[in-house]
């Protein structure tokens, strides 16, 4: 056995294998093969024909899964068109809660996941562990968002219909997610078909779609063949086309829609450049080329293929690349120590090694590190290919595996020259500490994505997409969800029941029957993540609208305040979080009170004295804006304003910090999440003065706070007498904005209390929270503050 001083010295690894059992277990159950899943089920194909899938790595059966007809897939889009009649009517919260089930269901699934797209894929565990399949989940969260919000932010769109979505290899499963998730989101039902040599994600996912109770027939998958594909793009009751793969056969696809009225988007190929300049940081730039072109074997559309060197720094970067290629390790996709896996078939190997002597053969240059290489399965060492000329074919042609070609520029102009003779157009790299000499290049270099000291950074909130020859639409983001919705001609969709325009406000649930507590208990203020005692040791009674007592709450006073303040202040990485996170945790917060729904019924009910109906339409409507202001977190987005001079300027959203909320007596529960949600959505830590009338259901909300994950002071709660308590977060100079809606202090007072750190206050009055006035971007900018940052962009 090694010695831990000698590791030290060699930096040598171990094997560190990942346990695939419960991933064999799985084929097991699977051995007399998959059929296609159709209409919420797995049936046998029409024909009875089925094909084998191996594992890249050893060449291993894995399964035998459904080679697909035409017929298959007639029978696939029947049930989509007929799940699409109900799918598409459904309010957009219901469609956001089974997108948020779905994510939910592949985050318990995830090493699971990752485990059964190493082996049939054969990308390293490491990759599909922390990239792919956190980014399938992320990509089903904020989708679920787009769901909840459709209606408010794109009134007037329409889903398209059936959509066939055909998906490669490289990236099995996110690709599907990058297709489902807004499909679904837009209301759309779906036909996906998974490239033949990677199928078995796909079925996974197809039985997760079970497990999470997506209604039958909205996603059907097919599996087959180039045929199955063409069957799929061909059929005269699909509406839309999203495929993804080689350009050639996206021209296929473009000449055989051509005329249908179908939609179209195509992710095609890419050639992109990986620019470094001589003032880069030249050891990040290498660790940037290792991901650039050796992330996931090279197999990647926007991989910086083409390394285009200032050539005052060239050798100096070959030699850096090539010292650096040394240490990679090539082997078992299961090893965690693996850096390159299995190319993805036989074909594709030979396919890499032809293109490859044919640069040799042209006069290039080829590196290929004496590193271990196992003796069977698919592997190709990592290449680097210098003295290329820029009309060379490895220049020119995609190779699709872990070989990168380089050549060298003098000028900037020249590196954009070389950078943009491609036919495609799909992503860039620009590596300079030159930040106007950056942002010059990312505005001449023709590329749908531009990465500046960075590569392959992929989002579900950032549109992806390319040029030229890489292809048209997006996918992700705003702009990716617009590819599955048609213009309704000004008029929002209507409700299959009252054939009415659909309001924000949430269907009625059937009310469900619940008791109060039976067990009395004073509710305590909420500070820092802990119950505390009111300072005053004071408490005041909650009385219904009989008068009698239901419960007793908190007298708070300025001490509370500055107690709660003092809190907020250490919850700084709040406003640090991303938006995905915070939108996770703002999911939780509705996921914990949709369990507990009888529960705040009941309190609502002994409260306020409301009927039942009315309490768990409240609870209901509650739910949903958590929903809503969790979609919001990671889509209230900034903007870039078209100033005179020729700079991109940049207006960021960004959070007060800490704010001071007094929230109403109306619909107490609902009143004070409107309130909370947007604020906490954008990055605020809030200090909230609940109704003082009926506070108990805002003590209640703090056991929902407790199992959520939300961080200590992030969230308080004082109750108390409105008046005094807004007076005081008025005076408190570290609360950076107020907003009143529940005191009865006169505005003039309030505002003039906050002259001391003239902060914005919102004096909010009277308004119906069960109705879209109860929400909206008002409240998402009222809880921001616009920074303008203004960053020299082109000549």
């Amino acid at each position: 056995m090694a010695l831990i001083k000698d590791i030290l010295q060699t930096m040598e690894y171990g094997p560190s294998p990942e346990s695939n059992e419960h991933v064999i277990a799985w084929l097991g159950q699977h051995e007399g093969g998959f059929g296609h899943f159709i209409d919420g089920k797995f049936t046998d194909p029409s024909a009875g024909a089925s094909f084998e899938v191996t594992s890249p790595a050893n060449g291993a059966k894995l399964a035998r899964v459904a080679r697909g007809t035409a017929d298959d897939v007639d029978r696939a889009v029947t049930a989509a068109t007929r799940a699409f009649k109900s799918w598409s009517k459904l309010a957009g919260h219901e469609r956001a809660r089974h997108l948020y089930a779905l994510a939910r269901h592949i985050q318990k699934r995830e090493r699971f996941l990752a485990v059964l797209e190493s082996m049939d894929n054969g990308k390293p565990i490491r990759e599909s562990r922390d990239i792919d399949i956190p980014l399938v989940a992320r990509h089903f969260y904020h989708h679920a968002g787009w769901a909840e919000l459709i209606e408010s932010e794109l009134p007037g769109y329409q889903p398209v219909g059936v959509c066939g979505q055909v998906i490669p290899w490289n990236f099995p499963l996110l690709m599907l997610a990058w297709k489902i998730a807004p499909a679904l989101a837009a209301g759309n039902t779906v036909v996906l078909k998974p490239a033949e040599q990677t199928p078995l994600t796909a079925l996974a996912f197809a039985e997760i779609c079970r497990e999470a109770g997506l209604p039958d027939g909205v996603v059907n998958i097919v599996t087959g063949e180039g045929e199955t594909g063409a069957a799929l793009v061909g059929h005269p009751g699909v509406a839309k086309v999203a495929f993804t793969g080689s350009t050639e056969v996206g021209r296929i696809i473009r000449r055989t829609t051509a005329g249908s009225g179908k939609k179209l988007s195509l992710e095609l190929g890419g050639k992109s450049p990986f620019i470094v300049f001589e003032d880069a940081d030249l050891d990040s730039a290498v660790e940037g080329l290792v991901d650039a072109i050796w992330f996931n074997q090279g197999e990647v559309c926007c991989a910086g293929s083409r390394l285009l060197v200032q050539e005052g720094i060239a050798e100096k970067c070959y030699a850096k690349l090539r010292a650096r290629m040394a240490t990679l390790r090539v082997g078992d996709p299961l090893d965690k120590s693996t850096d390159i896996g299995a190319v993805v078939s036989t074909e594709q190997l030979e396919r890499i090694g032809a293109l490859v002597a044919k640069g040799r053969q042209e006069g290039a240059e080829v590196f290929q590190p004496s590193i271990p290489m196992p003796a069977k399965g698919c592997f190709f060492p990592p290449t680097l290919m210098t003295g290329v000329e820029p009309a060379s074919t490895v220049a020119t042609v995609e190779i699709f595996g872990p070989v990168l070609v380089a050549m060298t520029f003098r000028t900037p102009d020249e590196a954009v020259a070389l950078a943009n003779n491609t036919r495609f157009g799909l992503a860039a790299s620009i590596w300079s500490e030159n930040i106007n000499r950056s942002l010059d290049l990312a505005a001449r270099v023709k590329a749908g994505v531009v990465w500046i000291n960075a590569t392959n950074l992929f989002d579900a909130a950032a549109g992806f997409g390319g040029y030229r020859e890489s292809g048209f639409g997006r996918e992700g983001g705003l702009e990716g969800l617009y590819e599955y919705l048609v213009p309704g001609h000004g008029k929002p969709a209507k409700s299959a029941k009252t054939g009415k325009p659909q309001l924000n406000a949430a269907p009625s649930p059937t009310a469900i029957a619940a008791s109060a507590e039976p067990i009395d208990r004073t509710a305590k203020l909420y500070i820092g993540g802990k119950q505390a005692r009111p300072d005053s040791g004071y408490s005041y009674a909650v009385t219904n609208p009989s008068g009698k007592t239901v419960g007793l709450a908190g007298l708070g006073n300025r001490k509370d305040i500055r107690n709660a303040v003092e809190a907020a202040a250490k919850a700084g990485s709040w406003g640090a979080a991303t938006g995905h996170n915070r939108a996770q945790i703002l999911y939780y917060i509705a996921e914990n009170l949709s369990a507990r729904a009888a529960e705040f019924e009941a309190r609502l009910r002994a409260m306020t004295g409301a009927s039942a109906k009315d309490a768990a339409e409240e609870v209901a409507t509650t739910i949903r804006r958590a929903f809503f202001y969790a979609g919001f977190a990671d889509k209230y987005d900034g903007a870039v304003h078209a100033t005179k001079s020729r700079h991109v300027t940049l207006a960021m959203n960004e959070p007060f910090g800490i704010m001071g909320i007094v929230c109403p007596d109306e619909t107490p529960l609902l009143g004070f999440v409107s309130l909370l949600m947007p604020a906490l959505a954008v990055g605020n830590r809030v200090v909230a003065v609940p109704s003082a009338r009926y506070p108990l259901a805002a003590t209640d909300f703090y056991q929902l706070l407790d199992t959520s994950d939300v961080p200590a002071g992030v969230v308080s709660i004082v109750t108390g007498e409105t008046a005094s308590l807004a007076k005081t977060l008025a005076e408190h100079d570290e609360v950076a904005a107020l907003w009143d809606f529940g005191s009865t202090t006169d505005a003039a007072t309030i505002e003039a209390a906050s002259a001391g750190n003239l902060k914005p206050v919102w004096i909010g009055g009277s308004r119906d929270w069960t109705s879209s006035d109860g929400q909206g971007r008002e409240f998402l900018r009222r809880a921001t503050q616009v920074k303008n940052i203004w960053v020299p962009y082109g000549e």
